[in-house]
């Protein structure tokens, strides 16, 4: 119920106590007049506690002057209760101090020879409203902390969902950038050299376009298992899912930069090849955009050389290339500068590693990256 049909309420209570005084030996129109004056304050005790108190209080006291007694001083304990239930507790003990005086007054005006009986349950009757305004008001403020606390609560949860969806679009993106990136360079490679070959020997042209054709294929696959994955939020994907591409999958990205026209030396520790699955991940994704920079900023003349070892503390890799051509402007954002570069570095910071990349003295570009094993990884030989 609201508040001011509480209120409406209360003051219907103490108007029905007209009736006894209308009755023949009671008080008469006074008596009426003081109900009618304890009653029509209550109308506003949820909006103004205090004051309405203390209108009534000086009712009170008017009564008290006037000698008439009446039922409607049952007013000032709903009143006091008001105050308990919405005042802080120091304005309460002030109300309960002025109830308790009245509370004197009234014993030497009305109650003669039963003095400590009557001051007993009248103050017992003060004590009784101010507890139970005090346990609403109590309850109240516990609900509103509650309420408080769901509120924060949801908008943590909140907070929480929309980094974690920033979180999987970045990761989504790194892995579009890693897919798209590389495989269209490869191909795009092999167009070329198929288009400068295609007179002079045809053969040649033709096995490039076999292997841009099946670079093509092998990128719609990864790229079929990517979606698949994002659209299947409840575990019922019909798209069939491979195991993610590791250190063994490395030797494929090396074949199909050969094969664009780009030498490359590899190198490989055979203990990098039981790394956990999301360190090999990384080191595989790390070599893919590493080669794909080269092969697109290198130059013709560029050769590459990659090393992947392994020590009991951390694995290490190196992608060095002897690219001699200037970087075009676009490549501080699409290429070593830019989003492939931060991809390497994210991918590397999900395991507390680091990648430093940037041109060498002696010419070419420099891409290091060290990632720290976990106990129980294989260790290097002695």
């Amino acid at each position: 119920m609201r508040p001011r049909r509480w209120d409406a309420l209360s003051a219907a209570v103490v108007l029905l106590f007209i009736v006894p005084e209308l009755l023949p030996r009671h008080g008469g129109a006074a008596a009426v007049a003081f109900d009618v004056a304890f009653a029509v304050p209550l109308l506003w005790r949820s909006r103004w506690p205090f004051p309405v108190f203390l209108l009534t209080a000086g009712l009170a006291f008017v009564q008290w002057l006037t000698g008439d007694r009446v039922l409607g001083d049952v007013a000032l304990l709903i009143a006091f209760y008001t105050v308990a239930s919405r005042e802080d507790r120091r304005t309460t003990l002030v109300a309960a101090a002025i109830l308790q005086v009245g509370v004197i007054l009234a014993l030497a005006q009305w109650f003669h020879g039963a003095h400590i009986r009557s001051f007993v349950g009248l103050t017992g009757l003060v004590a009784a409203a101010g507890i139970l305004g005090q346990n609403i008001r109590n309850r109240r403020l516990l609900l509103e902390s509650l309420r408080e606390r769901a509120a924060r609560l949801e908008n943590e949860r909140d907070q929480q969902g929309r980094l974690a969806a920033a979180a999987e679009r970045a990761r989504i993106a790194r892995e579009l950038h890693d897919v798209v990136a590389h495989n269209l360079t490869v191909m795009v490679a092999l167009s070329d050299g198929a288009g400068y070959v295609l007179r002079d020997d045809p053969g040649e042209a033709e096995r490039a376009l076999k292997t841009a054709s099946r670079t093509g294929r092998e990128a719609l696959a990864e790229m079929r298992r990517l979606l698949g994955v994002l659209r299947d939020q409840d575990g019922d994907a019909t798209t069939a899912r491979g195991p993610q591409p590791g250190v063994p999958e490395i030797d494929t990205v090396v074949e199909q930069v050969r094969a664009a026209g780009l030498p490359v030396s590899y190198r490989v520790s055979a203990q990098a090849r039981g790394l956990p699955e999301g360190i090999q991940l990384a080191l595989y994704r790390i070599v893919q955009e590493a080669l794909t920079n080269t092969l697109k900023h290198g130059g013709p003349t560029a050769t590459a050389e990659v090393e992947l070892t392994t020590t009991s503390a951390e694995v290490r890799l190196s992608v060095i290339d002897t690219g001699t051509a200037p970087a075009p402007a676009s490549a501080a954002v699409n290429g070593h500068g830019g989003a492939g570069l931060r991809g390497m570095r994210e991918r590397a910071a999900l395991y507390s590693g680091v990648v430093e990349a940037g041109p060498r003295p002696q010419g070419g570009w420099l891409v290091a990256a060290r990632l720290p094993l976990p106990p129980g990884a294989p260790e290097a030989p002695e």
